[in-house]
């Protein structure tokens, strides 16, 4: 949807922000209450279902594969590729390049690098994270975003045990924002 420039304005900032909230919760479930938990390992917009209300349903399991580095579609991480070391953490990662491409309305790219660095992330400006086919968000919502970015550039880093659970996510991420 986000590829589509009529599509893409039909999902405003109110929905993606709750979007993520409902990525965030499912994979939370996935993670901590069921058991054994399940690793999605292939967490990525194409693989996240709307229903009519707009309510985020992932879908797509079972699918495991490891991905090349040139791929369109590069959301798994690297230390999958060289350890093959499935973790929750896997998730974790994905989850936070599919926040930015919610945000941004197109696939990251360098943009996850910039983001995850130190060195480059303070030259980021916010004009390049915020989806252009979108009128700006209403402050409340743009404070939203703001934080979702951040929580995202946590999920992103390079070390897996520097990220948080997808459980701390999703209770950040209900704290932040309110059902709306």
């Amino acid at each position: 949807m986000l590829s589509k420039e009529r599509e893409a304005q039909e999902l405003d900032w109110k929905r993606r922000v709750n979007i993520i909230r409902g990525v965030a919760n499912g994979l939370a479930y996935m993670h901590v209450d069921t058991f054994p938990a399940i690793v999605h390992k292939d967490i990525s917009s194409k693989n996240i279902l709307l229903n009519s209300n707009y309510e985020a349903c992932i879908s797509d399991f079972g699918t495991a594969k490891l991905l090349e580095r040139d791929s369109s579609n590069w959301t798994a991480i690297a230390e999958f590729a060289y350890t093959m070391k499935v973790t929750e953490k896997c998730d974790v990662y994905s989850f936070g390049v599919l926040a930015v491409e919610m945000i941004k309305g197109q696939r990251p790219g360098n943009l996850t690098l910039s983001l995850s660095s130190p060195l480059t992330r303070t030259g980021v400006m916010l004009e390049d994270v915020l989806d252009d086919r979108l009128p700006p968000p209403p402050q409340e919502i743009l404070n939203q975003l703001i934080d979702i970015l951040k929580l995202a550039v946590v999920c992103l880093q390079e070390n897996p045990q520097s990220r948080p659970t997808m459980k701390d996510v999703s209770q950040i991420l209900s704290t932040l924002i309110m059902k709306s």
